[in-house]
């Protein structure tokens, strides 16, 4: 199809599920060609090409971003979105489990960062575009960890643009809201009143729904189209005005 992606090569880390892969459609859709890194690629729908990568160990993303280039061609886009999750405050998990959390939400953006980069220098549209949240900049209970990671990704996004923005190369991060994603329904499915919670978690964000997938990866698609050629530095919030709207109680 044609589109402002057509005959660019993306990589979308996590691209088999989630907000990864409504990500790698949403360009495959308006032109790219798309290589999902990921665990797991067994399900991934064409014309996706799936890669597999844990970015834990560096060996592996190196490989894996070779492979995808090899097979795209080119790279001119990258999408930082492999990510877990973490549920606790500060008493609730141990020192392996931060290390585990840190060592994806973050340090995994920095190896895959680090293996395309040669390749995005080679663009004239660079553009990388991290995952981020709502939880960088908004204090959510039981959060503390996951908080901690991605509050360390909005700042590693600022220090990549401005390290990167002569090199042409683009560095931005979406900040969704509370998203419905196979993440967030796990969550839902080990609390003691799944509806309840999902209730509360609904009635938190302004517009009183989660976030669709499909609504961060079209963000995703503006913060990294060639079309947004003067947008670097940018932290989009999707998030259903969580972050900026303080409204009066419902009557």
């Amino acid at each position: 199809m044609n589109g402002e992606f057509q005959g660019l090569g993306a990589v979308v880390t996590g691209g088999a599920s989630g907000i990864g892969l409504a990500t790698a459609l949403h360009l495959a859709e308006r032109g790219a060609r798309v290589a999902c890194l990921d665990l797991k690629i067994d399900e991934l729908p064409e014309p996706l090409h799936g890669v597999v990568a844990d970015v834990t160990d560096d060996a592996t993303v190196r490989a894996g971003i070779e492979d995808a280039v090899a097979w795209l061609g080119r790279l001119d886009i990258l999408v930082n979105n492999a990510g877990i999750g973490a549920v606790g405050t500060v008493e609730d998990n141990a020192d392996d489990e931060w290390h585990r959390v840190l060592d994806v939400n973050v340090v995994g953006m920095v190896r895959v960062s680090r293996a395309a980069l040669p390749h995005l220098r080679r663009s004239e549209h660079a553009a990388i575009v991290n995952t981020c949240s709502i939880a960088a900049h908004a204090g959510l209970p039981d959060r503390a960890l996951y908080s901690a990671s991605k509050g360390a990704v909005q700042a590693l996004t600022a220090a990549m643009a401005a390290d990167h923005v002569r090199e042409g190369i683009r560095v931005c991060c979406v900040n969704p809201g509370t998203a419905d994603t196979p993440w967030i329904r796990r969550l839902l499915a080990r609390a003691a009143d799944p509806d309840a919670e999902l209730a509360a978690l609904k009635a938190r964000q302004p517009t009183g729904r989660l976030v669709s997938a499909e609504e961060v990866a079209a963000a995703i698609g503006y913060l990294a189209s060639p079309l947004a050629g003067a947008t670097t530095g940018t932290v989009l919030a999707v998030d259903g005005g969580m972050h900026g709207l303080r409204l009066r109680p419902a009557t």
